[in-house]
């Protein structure tokens, strides 16, 4: 009986493959990076909603995600609101404790076009968590991404 032939890993090969490590480890970042809405909350405690150890993990760090974007309070706004869902009507809220568990406030770096509520974007921004009150326009959120951009996905 004759013996399978196993190529072994040439010069030529292993250069190649040493080539695309970099990539993936970039590739693998880039999905570490990545959150979604189902992603954002750990577990309902005594206290409400949770966040997940990610979303912990991840603060501070630039991520993306992508959802839709609920209609501008005023057109000439300098942030958004990502939702889960395409909605007609902004989901502003008046305090955190009416904060839905589906939205992100969005921050931009700077201002862009805002887009139909029914299109799918990707955002990329600065993780944050934890109650805020903007003092400019008096939003409170808990979950925002700063110095954020926007792209049709």
């Amino acid at each position: 009986m004759k013996k399978p032939v196993v190529p072994l890993l040439n010069r030529r090969a292993f250069m190649a493959a040493a080539g695309l490590l970099p990539f993936a480890a970039s590739m693998s970042r880039a999905a570490d990076t990545a959150l979604s809405f189902d992603e954002l909350y750990g577990k309902f405690g005594v206290l409400g909603l949770e966040f997940s150890n990610k979303v912990k993990t991840l603060a501070g760090q630039e991520i993306s995600m992508r959802g839709f974007m609920a209609p501008p309070l005023k057109a000439e706004a300098a942030f958004f609101v990502l939702t889960e869902i395409p909605m007609s009507l902004c989901p502003f809220c008046s305090s955190d404790a009416d904060w839905p568990d589906n939205i992100v406030v969005v921050y931009l770096d700077e201002k862009q076009t805002f887009v139909q509520p029914s299109q799918t974007i990707e955002v990329r921004g600065v993780l944050e968590y934890g109650s805020w009150k903007d003092p400019e326009t008096g939003f409170v959120s808990l979950l925002r991404l700063r110095q954020a951009e926007y792209s049709i996905a």
